[in-house]
This record gives C-alpha cells, structure tokens and sequence, in this order.
C-alpha cells in the first residue's frame, strides 16, 4: 500500500509559489554563488561546527540579496536546503534525520518513496535531476572508498551511522539512477526492543542467551528486510566482553558493543577489474587472527564451506546469516553456497559438516503489516540416512489478521527438549524445564 506524504509540505512552511523547476533553478544558483565566495582549503581547518556557522551566514546573506521576493520562511527552507548540499546529502538530508523511516527508495531523480512502519509512502522529495542525484551518489560511494560508474554500474556501501546503502546506475538501471538505503537507527534495538515488538518471547529470549553464552553455533535465516541482521547484533550483545570477535562482512553493517572487535570488509576491483577481496579469503585469514568468535555478516557464496569448517574446527560461538524462506531451506542454501567452492565433495560429506556444525536455525519473517517475528527456532540434531534432521523448539502460528491490518497469531513451544540444554547447562546458564511450555497469543 502506498500513500501521500503530507510531512513534506509542512517541512515547506506553507504555500510556495516558485514552481518546482524554478526552485531547483535558484538552489543551483545559490549554490554556485555560494561557492565562488568561500575559501574550500580553509573550510578543512575549521570544526563542523564553526564551518557550518560561517557557511550559513554567508547562504543567508546571498538570500537576502536575492531578487525574488521571499517570506521569511521560504528564506530559511532555502537556507537550510543548501547547507544540505554543501555539508550533507541534500534532499536526502530531512528524511535520513526522521528516525521513523526505515527505507529510504529513490527510483530516478523525481520519484523518492520511505518505509514507515512497514508501509510504504511516496514524497515529495525532489532532486534538480540525475546529473544531481549522481552527485550525491558519488558523495556517498566515495566517503567509504568505492565508486560507481559505467564499468561498475552496481555497489554497495555504507552512510557513516551503518546505514546500507545500495546504487544501480544507466546501463543497467534503464530509467536513470537508482539508489536505496536500508536504515540502521542511531540507538540499535535492544533485546527489550523486540520483546516489547512482539518479534519473540521473553522464554525465546532465555534460550537465545543460553545458546549464546554456551557457545552454540547459530544460523539466523530469513528474507530481504525480515530482521536477520538486527537480530544478529541483538543477540551478540550476549558475548563476553572477555572474547576477542572478528567480522567479516562484504559491507560493515554490524553495529557491536564490545570493545574487542576486529572488523574486516570486502574489497570490490579497482578501474581494472583487478585487487578485489571477497568474503572466503577474509573467512579463511580471520581463522589466523586468534578470534573466539567469528560472526560473518551474511552467507552468500563459497565461504558457506570455509564457515562451516571453522565451525568444526574449533571456532565453536560463530554467527550468520542467510536469506532463506525456512529453516530446511536454510540447509539446502549452505550446502548448495558449499558446493559453490568447487572441491568436488560429495553432497552427503557437505551435509555431514552442516549437521556437525550449525546448532540452531533460526528463521526471521516480515510479515503483511511489517512486523516481523521469529517464526521458527529449530535445532539441528545430526543426520538421518542423507538428510539433515532437525526438530522444532519454538514456532509462531499465524492466525489470521485483524481488523486494524494487524497480523494474529500465536508463539507456541512444542514441548520438546533440545539435546543441546545440557551444554547450556553445563556452561553454567540456567534453563528452567518449564521453558519448554509455552504459548503466547499475539
């Protein structure tokens, strides 16, 4: 569902009688006023702070001296538009510091849609055209090292908060530029966060915590935007501070707490396709680096091999996460990631490392009003002929929706005990019997 966004013509401050091309127009040409009269090389040896103080006088100052008739609050939006432009991301500015958006979705330069609350809502964000969307794009991929252009018209990068970012330019993009930013808040979500959310149970959170603390090797699996990484940073909250933890992510997105954290990040090729690192190179080098845990951001390829003997080999406590529709869809994506390394092994021994390594699966969904929930939390007990067998420990039921678009439905454990409860056990982590009976309407 897509609705009209009414917050932007109160960010406006009312009527505004320049149509918009004509105040894309005088934006442009403040702008390049504005940089005809500043000294750029002494902007560098000012703080933020001051810099943005004498940018805005001298902004004000060239409104003032403009020769359309502006009311005082035009005066200011256009003031404050163009210190956009010169410290920050432009139109983009007012949307990334509304912490109720979650996604932020520029289709083309005059098309820009949000995420609020699992809904989408169209804007009237607007930039002059693409030749200025590919200027803050190129702003955005160039602060973290990488570019975009016609022999690399696809990259990934990161906003300074951890934000993800995602850019598709002309060929590949056929209307123009496309760019879109997955949010990550400035205060990450707490486990409190998403009981108070409903997305699991306070006895979802015992096991979790147990199974982290025991040093359980945990798969988080789910789709685009189901919650994976959230909940990946949310329950390594759950390692020691005593532990040294290495990260291998193809762009940094994990947003840790311990002070122990070494973080390593995918390299893509330079001008002549040459010098990328991938993920299964900085897998197989973290192992050299003394880690305690190795949390690996997403599965995507054939490090899913070099992970899962990791896994067997010592490096017990390791994290990641997968996209996959279910738990057993889970496996089969591993061993298929697995394969992908080219060694030749034969498909059972690839089942028999995952049943030997991975502990618990757990699956992530969004559902149709935006909530997401953890839906499954299975364990892996071993193989079964050739199969990987598992069994259910927790599960969400849908039930229905409710008259407001709200989803019903129910968190129900199945009454079995997991195998791996004597671990957490003997780790010194209290599990209550009862965990295991369970049922919470929703």
């Amino acid at each position: 569902m897509v609705t009209k966004l009414n917050s932007a013509e109160l960010e406006a401050g009312g009527r505004w009688d320049l149509k918009p091309k004509a105040y894309q127009e005088m934006k442009s040409s403040l702008h390049r006023n504005l940089l005809s009269r500043i000294d750029l090389e002494k902007l560098n040896y000012l703080d933020d702070n001051h810099a943005r103080y004498q940018i805005q006088s001298v902004i004000q100052d060239l409104v003032s001296h403009s020769n359309t008739p502006l009311s005082a609050v035009e005066r200011e939006r256009l003031s404050r538009e163009v210190l956009d432009e010169v410290f920050g991301l432009g139109p983009l500015e007012p949307l990334l510091q509304d912490p109720t958006i979650s996604d932020i979705l520029v289709n083309t330069y005059s098309n820009v849609y949000v995420e609020r609350g699992g809904v989408l809502e169209a804007t009237n964000v607007v930039f002059k055209d693409n030749v200025h969307l590919m200027h803050i794009i190129d702003k955005i991929v160039s602060a973290v090292g990488r570019r975009v252009d016609e022999s690399a018209p696809m990259v990934d990068a990161r906003l300074p908060d951890g934000s993800r970012v995602n850019v598709i330019i002309p060929p590949l993009a056929v209307d123009g530029p496309i760019l879109s930013i997955r949010r990550f808040g400035t205060t990450p979500l707490e486990i409190e966060d998403l009981l108070a959310n409903h997305t699991l149970t306070p006895q979802m959170k015992v096991l979790l915590e147990g199974a982290v603390k025991a040093r359980l090797n945990v798969v988080i699996s789910g789709g685009t935007g189901s919650g994976k990484t959230t909940l990946l940073n949310v329950i390594s909250r759950f390692i020691s501070e005593n532990e040294r933890i290495v990260t291998v992510e193809d762009s940094a997105e994990l947003q840790l707490k311990q002070k122990h954290v070494v973080r390593l990040e995918c390299r893509p090729p330079n001008v002549e396709g040459r010098g990328a690192i991938h993920q299964r190179e900085l897998v197989i080098n973290c192992l050299r680096m003394r880690p305690d845990r190795i949390i690996v951001g997403e599965v995507r390829g054939e490090e899913a091999l070099d992970m899962l003997q990791a896994m067997n080999t010592g490096h017990d406590g390791s994290l990641t996460t997968v996209h996959a529709n279910s738990p057993r869809d889970a496996i089969s994506r591993m061993e298929t990631m697995a394969l992908m390394a080219n060694l030749n092994l034969p498909e059972k021994a690839v089942r028999q490392q995952i049943a030997s390594a991975v502990d618990i699966i757990i699956q992530v969904s969004r559902l149709s009003d935006g909530s997401r929930r953890l839906t499954h939390l299975t364990e892996i007990t071993g193989m079964d002929m050739d199969v990987v067998s598992m069994q259910e420990i927790f599960v969400f039921e849908k039930r229905g929706i409710g008259i407001n678009g709200r989803v019903l439905g129910r968190f129900y454990s199945t009454g079995v005990m997991p195998r791996f409860v004597d671990k957490i056990r003997a780790s010194g982590f209290s599990i209550p019997s009862n965990l295991f009976d369970m049922s919470v309407e929703v």
